[in-house]
């Protein structure tokens, strides 16, 4: 199978806020990140498809911006985000 990511994952738990037009503010757990983008272990939240636009925000890092990202990957335990 071939790979089709560009940027190295590092996996990294950390609490992040989610926001999203759907599903409001939610404060869910990162599992990894890469310089493209990050996994949220967010369940599978009905409103939250491929292709939506969502902001987050690193919760344990004080100042932490508020980023755009989009929806690349629904799974069960969460969503593949990629940074825009």
């Amino acid at each position: 199978m071939h790979e089709k990511r560009q940027h190295l994952r590092t996996t990294f738990l950390a609490d992040v806020k989610l926001i999203h037009p759907s599903v409001g503010e939610r404060c869910v757990q990162m599992r990894d990140l890469s310089d493209g983008g990050v996994f949220l272990f967010c369940g599978n939240q009905t409103g939250i498809a491929i292709g939506d636009q969502v902001r987050v925000q690193a919760l344990d890092v004080e100042g932490a911006p508020l980023l755009s990202a989009q929806v690349v990957r629904v799974e069960a335990l969460g969503v593949g985000l990629r940074f825009l």
